[in-house]
């Protein structure tokens, strides 16, 4: 498995508490139950989504300034979210993104999939 930065680790724990504290302060950590954040990150992954909406895929990877904005603002929703329901859950995000990259290794061997599209049962 490959070892993560400890200072990525560190930096994502240093933002779970920070967002923890957050929503403490405000009393809002009573609403914060799994359900619930995950049914706002839907909300924000559409908002993520309508940026892209309607636009080329070459447009898609040439944004506006104002677009790119609005981009930075719906990822760190997103991010914040996603920590934030980790942290609910007692997940640790990158050693849950570490497993998945090993078992997406598998499904996805380099001579199989290079180039391609395709889902691994479509392989």
């Amino acid at each position: 498995m490959m070892s993560s930065n400890p200072s990525e680790k560190s930096d994502l724990k240093r933002l779970q508490k920070q967002l923890r504290h957050f929503a403490i302060q405000r009393n809002w950590d009573q609403f914060h139950t799994p359900k619930n954040l995950v049914m706002a990150l839907s909300g924000e992954i559409g908002e993520l989504t309508e940026i892209f909406q309607w636009v080329t895929p070459e447009q898609s990877q040439h944004l506006s300034e104002e677009k790119k904005q609005q981009l930075e603002d719906e990822i760190a929703d997103v991010m914040m979210y996603l920590v934030r329901l980790a942290d609910k859950c007692d997940v640790d995000i990158l050693e849950a993104c570490q497993r998945k990259i090993i078992k997406n290794a598998d499904k996805y061997p380099i001579e199989r999939c290079y180039g391609s599209a395709k889902k691994y049962n479509e392989l």
